[in-house]
C-alpha cells in the first residue's frame, strides 16, 4: 500500500475518530519512529533497521536513533553473564570457540 494513500484513507480518519489532533507528533513520521524504537528495543541491528527504513547509510540511522539505545550496556552485561552460566541454555558459550 502506498504510504500517502494509507495516511489519507486510514491514518488521518483514525486520528479524527479518536479525537487525537493531527500533526507531526501524531503522524506517520511518529509511527515510523515508534517502529524503529520497538525494533531497537528488541535488539535488532542498526544495519537491518537501516534497510527496513530505506536508509542508504546505516550511519545516518545510528545518528538518528542512537538515543533510543540506552539499554545496550545492560544487554551487553546480560549476554556476557549468560555465556558464563554454569548451565547455559545453548551450546554456543565460550568453549564452542575452542572446538569443544
Amino acid at each position: 500500500m502506498n504510504r500517502f494513500t494509507f495516511n489519507l484513507k486510514a491514518w488521518r480518519p483514525a486520528l479524527d475518530k479518536t479525537g487525537i489532533p493531527r500533526g507531526r507528533e501524531n503522524g506517520m513520521h511518529a509511527l515510523r519512529h515508534f517502529y524503529a524504537s520497538v525494533l531497537l528495543d528488541a535488539g535488532e541491528s542498526i544495519k537491518a533497521l537501516s534497510e527496513y527504513l530505506g536508509h542508504h547509510d546505516p550511519g545516518f540511522t545510528l545518528r538518528t536513533y542512537t538515543h533510543l539505545m540506552p539499554s545496550s550496556e545492560k544487554r551487553t552485561r546480560e549476554a556476557v553473564n549468560r555465556a558464563f552460566e554454569d548451565d547455559p541454555k545453548t551450546d554456543d558459550g565460550p568453549t564452542t570457540a575452542q572446538g569443544g
